[in-house]
């Protein structure tokens, strides 16, 4: 499955209702970072980078969850790696596709997370933030008939949160570092 086909056939456009929510959380979210940098409680990297990373999310959980059809029946994988075994054993490329699509999918929200919290995150922290989002997508997506609940899911999307992590944290702070 291309970019495309999953913005064109399983997205449907966002209502005026849902555009309104959300341009008003957004728009408090701004005003509260705002309010943080002048107050001098954030730095303004933090405030760009938490209004990016609410930004980010939001889209993120509606392209996967609320924008998507409902296809009418709960769908879940339960093997863990089925869909490597599908692409090395029957060399599936639309599977191998979507995996590395799943790796990176979360990888901005783990380049923000150390902008955010204005400090270098460990790898496993990253992981942990990336496999929890990412389990709260799946099991949406469970409850609500929106595509197919799977580990791997979960499993490249933490890891893509982490590699963010890791890399973001080594930029920060070898920049920190040139500073002093």
């Amino acid at each position: 499955m291309n970019l495309y086909n999953i913005v064109h056939v399983h997205l449907r456009p966002w209502t005026e209702r849902e555009i309104a929510f959300w341009g008003i959380i957004t728009a408090v979210i701004v005003t509260r970072a705002v309010i943080g940098y002048k107050k001098g409680k954030i730095c303004g990297r933090q405030a760009i980078a938490g209004v990016l990373l609410f930004l980010y999310l939001v889209l993120v959980f509606s392209s996967a969850v609320f924008t998507r059809m409902p296809d009418g029946n709960r769908q879940l994988e339960w093997r863990l790696f089925w869909s490597w075994r599908e692409v090395i054993v029957n060399h599936n490329q639309e599977l191998l596709q979507e995996n590395l699509l799943n790796l990176v999918f979360l990888f901005p929200m783990g380049v923000l997370l150390p902008l955010v919290m204005h400090r270098r995150i460990a790898w496993w922290k990253g992981l942990v933030a990336g496999v929890m989002f990412s389990f709260i997508i799946e099991s949406c997506q469970l409850l609500f008939s929106r595509g197919l609940f799977e580990w791997d899911d979960i499993v490249h999307n933490g890891l893509g949160c982490m590699a963010g992590c890791m890399i973001c944290s080594v930029v920060f702070f070898h920049e920190r570092g040139k500073r002093r």
